[in-house]
């Protein structure tokens, strides 16, 4: 690599927010299932702590070698529904707690797989599973919970999605802000190093360690520079930019999967924002030539974005997986948020917006007396989404008991904080208690 580019990559470190947004061990458990719940809990921690000793140790050492800051060291693991049917407990509390414990004790920032896949139907360690999410968030600090309800293969199921509502609002009576560390999906895939969606598929390696890369800031500079110019020019623009960030992730990712002894997994290119000044995904969108996110044009924008995001990340990297976009939570978009606190931005076109990019309703706060059959509908709407675009799609949303449109909640850190958006008031609840399943689409049969 010459000088120059050298210096480039010290410039977009220094001024424009590049970071590495996560470092995430996968690991797999199938191997720590026991009829004994005891001696389960007992070899995931050993598992855990084994397998992910010197994860944090390496990140912060190649954050020293290379200069490249590593915001969030992660752990994913296999759905946990799946390891603890075999124990024939009541509830899942105990395995979230283990989690919780070895992430402590390893260091990392968040651990991710508290999860259940229920797309076609239920068995009995997922329904234990998704009843033990409320208690098992308030007992604990650094464990994500997911729930995949539907997909492009099997459809949706309604009956999942209903519940999913009910749990929204369960932890609401809790602390509204558990519900961050939740999402329920759609289309979910086995190799997201994002929270909290995160977990471990089963047809993943033993250990892999997964990359996600970011850098909103990067591209909105690279875009000030191509002012007045045609949308080709700004979509190569952005598919070049792309490639060195995703570059950047891949070097890391590999040495640090070769210190750490593991399988290198892969690199999501993602755009994730935060809420600080200048890494903000909205800001790019109005880079391009919107007055505001939120206003006509944004979708088709935000379309031209993901797309050449991928674009310039696949060329950089062999191996590219997770989520790859562009997220868009309110909460966590410094430009996201002001253009909701006006009422440019709301949920409906949010909607609109996540059918071309990643990856849906991301940390929506609503009113706090928003029914559950509400929340469901919104879940629902998105898994449709998802199952007919076959892409992923997921939702987290955080009703605020006490709060009602035109308040606000503060979340803090990379959360951010949200105003309170507002939903529409007429009843889905005839629709979600139907249940069932929303079959499959038709160009879902492809064998």
């Amino acid at each position: 690599m010459d000088l120059r580019r050298i210096m480039e990559t010290v410039n977009m470190i220094d001024n424009d927010n590049l970071d590495l947004r996560t470092t995430t061990m996968g690991i797999s458990l199938l191997d720590c299932i026991d009829s004994d719940s005891d001696r389960a809990c007992q070899k995931i921690y050993d598992k855990i702590t084994t397998k992910a000793e010197n994860l944090v140790k390496v990140a912060r050492e190649l954050e020293t070698e290379y200069g490249i800051p590593i915001a969030n060291k992660r752990i994913t693991v296999t759905p946990i529904s799946l390891i603890a049917a075999a124990s024939g407990d009541s509830d899942y509390v105990k395995y979230a707690v283990t989690l919780d414990k070895a992430a402590k004790a390893v260091g990392v920032d968040l651990i991710g797989g508290f999860s259940a896949l229920v797309h076609k139907g239920y068995q009995n360690g997922d329904r234990v599973l998704i009843k033990s999410i409320p208690q098992a968030l308030k007992e604990t600090e650094r464990v994500c919970s997911s729930v995949n309800v539907g997909s492009t293969r099997s459809g949706i199921n309604m009956d999942a999605v209903k519940e999913m509502g009910q749990i929204v609002i369960e932890n609401e009576k809790i602390n509204p802000l558990n519900n961050g560390n939740l999402v329920i999906f759609c289309n979910a895939v086995e190799d997201n190093p994002f929270m909290a969606g995160g977990f471990h598929g089963v047809g993943e390696s033993d250990v892999a360690l997964n990359v996600g890369v970011s850098g909103p800031g990067v591209v909105k500079t690279a875009l000030e520079k191509v002012k007045g110019e045609s949308m080709d020019v700004v979509a190569e623009t952005i598919k070049q930019t792309a490639f060195k960030v995703t570059r950047m992730g891949q070097l890391v990712g590999q040495e640090a999967s070769k210190r750490l002894g593991v399988d290198f997994g892969i690199v999501d290119l993602s755009l994730a924002p935060t809420p600080a000044q200048g890494d903000s995904v909205a800001n790019i969108l109005e880079e391009i030539g919107l007055e505001s996110v939120g206003t006509h044009g944004t979708t088709a924008a935000l379309a031209m974005l993901n797309d050449a995001v991928k674009k310039g990340g696949i060329m950089a990297c062999s191996h590219v997986g997770g989520l790859s976009g562009a997220f868009i939570p309110e909460s966590e978009d410094a430009g996201m948020i002001a253009a909701a606190e006006k009422g440019i931005l709301t949920v409906d076109k949010l909607e609109a917006m996540t059918a071309v990019c990643s990856v849906g309703l991301d940390m929506i706060a609503v009113p706090g007396d928003t029914p559950a059959e509400t929340i469901s509908a919104m879940i629902a709407d998105e898994a449709a989404i998802g199952m007919i675009n076959n892409k992923t799609t997921a939702v987290r949303v955080i009703p605020v008991p006490g709060k009602d449109v035109g308040d606000s909640i503060e979340f803090g850190g990379l959360f951010g904080y949200a105003p309170i958006m507002p939903v529409h008031k007429e009843s889905s609840a005839a629709m979600i208690n139907r249940g069932g399943r929303i079959p499959a689409p038709v160009h879902s049969f492809k064998n």
